[in-house]
Parts: C-alpha cells; sequence; structure tokens
C-alpha cells in the first residue's frame, strides 16, 4: 500500500505497495470491511478518525463511513509508524502538519528523521541483545555437547 503527498515536482510512496481489494473508482469499504483487511478493530479506527490520525473518512447518505483505497493506504503507512515506536502524539502531529500543505515538509521531515534515529537506535539495541542471546546460545550448545562426550 502507498501513502500519497503530492507535490508539483513528484510523489512520495510511504508504504510498501500491496494490492487493494477493489479498483479505484469502486473503492467504497464499510468500516467491518477496513478491520478485516487492516486488522484493526472498528473501534480503533473509529478513534483514529476522533483524535484526528484519519483524514475525513466520507460519509454515506445514511451516515455509515466510506473509506477509500487512499483510506487504506494511509492505515498502512500508520502501521509503520505504529511499528517505529513513534507516539501517538507524534503520528497526529504528522497527519496535521500533511493536511496543512506543502509549507511543513521540513517539519514533517524532522519528524521522520527523528523517528529515524530512535528506530536506529533501537534496531543497535537488538542487535546487542541479539549477540548476547547467540553467545547464549552457543555455551550451552557446547556445553551439552561436551557432556554427551563423556
Amino acid at each position: 500500500m502507498t501513502v500519497m503527498e503530492s507535490t508539483t515536482a513528484q510523489t512520495d510512496t510511504c508504504a510498501t505497495p500491496k494490492a487493494h481489494p477493489r479498483p479505484g473508482g469502486e473503492d467504497r469499504y464499510t468500516i467491518s470491511e477496513v478491520a478485516a483487511f487492516t486488522g484493526l478493530s472498528a473501534h480503533t479506527l473509529r478513534w483514529y478518525e476522533r483524535i484526528g490520525l484519519m483524514p475525513h473518512v466520507d460519509r454515506s447518505h445514511t451516515g455509515q463511513r466510506r473509506f477509500t483505497n487512499r483510506d487504506l493506504d494511509w492505515l498502512a503507512f500508520v502501521g509503520k509508524l505504529r511499528l517505529t515506536g513513534m507516539p501517538v502524539a507524534d503520528m497526529v502531529r504528522y497527519a496535521e502538519l500533511l493536511r496543512e500543505g506543502e509549507h511543513t515538509f521540513e517539519d514533517r521531515q524532522e519528524l521522520l528523521e527523528a523517528t529515524r534515529r530512535d528506530v536506529r537506535t533501537r534496531i543497535a539495541e537488538l542487535q546487542d541483545t541479539l549477540a548476547v542471546l547467540d553467545h547464549k546460545i552457543d555455551f550451552y550448545a557446547g556445553a551439552r555437547a561436551a557432556s554427551e562426550r563423556v
């Protein structure tokens, strides 16, 4: 899935492309369909909308939410941000900046760069932890092999 941030010269693809269930123009999804497709609960989707994390979601003539492929793309990007550990307040801030327009490019970039620094720090910590685990696993494998030779 992709999230499009248009500029006059380029389109920014923010998430891994994934096929949409329906082609554009026929892409009107109910909240239960979006919940099934994304793995998010209807409660979470409503909360995202309430706190300003979701852009405006269209409504049917009966008032039911109607999501589009673009909404699915945005939710995929939000999912990636969640995986980085970005605080919800920062995700909401990013969404607000996006809605404000092109003059916020620098602020959005700074927010994403700070998140990238945090992710790189966590990756380094996890690599260190993995090295410790590998060392212990090797130790126990060696100790077991030695005891089997006796």
